[in-house]
């Protein structure tokens, strides 16, 4: 007799979701083991649309995997449409978060999740009448598009007229603003199936408010409270997400809030190998294994220094058992608000989940779509007074010569030397460079060499040499 055939559910055909301009999250490195081959498809942004769709019809794939930036949301929207049959990861509902702060605070409002309060306007008039009276401090953010990049697009305003120029001056729309929380400090949560992975905390400076490393702010791995935690998996959950981070504010009055939460976050490989594994194993039918990520291990690799800690790949962990590993987990306590109990009982509180596959969308467009139904230049009510010939709104980039932009980029920023200027300015154009810089900067991380915290003083300096200008 022949050898049995074993009876294999057939595995949906994989493709890698790019973006010209947009770093990519996964590459094939990540889905180790995966038999069969994984396309890529790449979109060309402008009028790439139907392409698109083509090619991923043309190449047959079920599963498109990959994190969609800001400004390709709604086009994203429109495209999912198109390809009913073919499941992204993760879904259009998903990265509902990913593009704007208003779609994080519109998100946490409808799953009763703590945030500071917060104000949102379309009307430039009511906007400017709520400045005029509300009470101060209040924490001012551009709320579409780019990511904060060391706090560059987050501000604090003490009074109205502070708060005032802010908006006469950036444009911000729609006028988005928030109560200003005290701070302890604030914690990155990562999670995978809504498992916490890896958290770490973010203090800042002494007698600053910005916790951004790039602001000079400290983090560690150690004894991140298991209640944060408990709210980070809610987040997760409700946002239905096989990968997700929390950035939780933890009030000086003792309440944790969430200030940020997306699919799009900077995770050190191992961790993006971790969420490979876990998508191969909830596509795969059972073929292959769901990663164990005990809790608490960040705590343990943070040990480990960052420069090693980023080339570090498929770091696994046995499961515990008396006669394996188990001394050490056993003499492993947490105190939590239920008394002390052992990390390797806590850890089974925390499983590893599997997401819902959904037939229908939580956040359609034709309703939640604010900032291309109200954009700034068709209502007549945010219309504000002209400035006055040297006020700071009437900068104009047009002045800056190319070899200007070129020195301010070599001289005011380290890290950026003549091949990055002259990389940047080739690719962009002076214009296209300004615009890149004030609106998209993410798109600079294409540029060879270009790392986030380079990134974050570039948008820092260009912001002084702006005010020293008054170009």
């Amino acid at each position: 007799m022949g050898k049995k055939k074993k009876n294999k559910k057939k595995l949906p055909k994989l493709g890698f979701l790019y973006l010209d301009y947009v770093l990519r999250f996964f590459d094939h490195s990540n889905f180790r083991g995966w038999p069969d081959k994984i396309e890529t498809v790449t979109y060309h942004w402008k009028n790439d649309k139907e392409r698109f769709i083509k090619e991923v019809k043309r190449k047959k794939i079920d599963v498109l995997i990959g994190n969609i930036p800001a400004t390709a949301y709604e086009t994203f929207r429109e495209i999912a449409r198109e390809l009913p049959h073919v499941k992204f990861i993760p879904s259009m509902d998903t990265q509902f978060s990913n593009k704007s702060k208003e779609n994080v605070t519109r998100f946490c409002w409808k799953y009763d999740i703590p945030i500071p309060k917060t104000y949102i306007y379309y009307d430039r008039k009511k906007g400017y009448d709520f400045v005029a009276k509300t009470e101060y401090p209040k924490i001012i953010k551009k709320s579409y598009g780019p990511s904060n990049y060391g706090g560059y697009f987050v501000h604090k305003a003490d009074s109205a007229a502070e708060a005032k120029k802010l908006f006469d001056v950036k444009k911000y729309h729609p006028m988005y603003m928030q109560d200003f929380v005290p701070m302890e400090a604030d914690v990155r949560v990562m999670l995978i199936g809504h498992k916490p992975v890896c958290a770490f905390w973010r203090r800042a400076p002494e007698g600053e408010w910005l916790t951004n490393t790039s602001q000079g702010g400290s983090m560690d791995y150690m004894d991140v409270p298991k209640e944060l935690l408990d709210l980070a998996v809610k987040v997760s959950k409700a946002a239905n997400a096989e990968y997700w981070a929390c950035d939780v504010a933890v009030g000086k009055d003792g309440k944790y809030r969430i200030l940020e939460c997306a699919t799009a976050f900077a995770a050190f490989p191992y961790i993006r190998d971790w969420i490979g594994q876990y998508i191969m194993w909830k596509l795969s039918d059972g073929r292959f294994k769901k990663p164990n990520i005990p809790l608490y291990n960040w705590e343990e690799l943070g040990k480990i220094d960052a420069s090693l800690l980023r080339t570090m790949r498929y770091i696994t962990f046995g499961k515990y058992s008396q006669s394996f590993d188990g001394e050490y987990f056993m003499n492993q306590k947490r105190e939590t608000s239920d008394g002390t109990e052992d990390i390797f009982e806590l850890d089974s509180r925390y499983p590893m989940l599997n997401t819902e596959d959904r037939n229908y969308e939580e956040w359609p467009s034709e309703k939640w779509n604010y900032q291309d139904k109200y954009p700034l230049k068709s209502i007549k009510t945010m219309e504000v007074d002209a400035p006055k010939d040297n006020d700071e709104s009437s900068l104009n980039v047009n002045n800056l010569s190319e070899e200007e932009l070129h020195t301010f980029l070599t001289t005011s920023v380290k890290g950026i030397g003549n091949k990055k200027a002259s990389a940047m300015l080739e690719t962009h154009g002076k214009e296209g460079l300004v615009d890149v810089i004030e609106n998209n900067p993410n798109v600079l991380l294409t540029i060879d060499g270009m790392k986030e915290k380079t990134l974050g003083k570039l948008l820092k300096q260009w912001g002084r040499f702006k005010e020293m200008l008054k170009l």
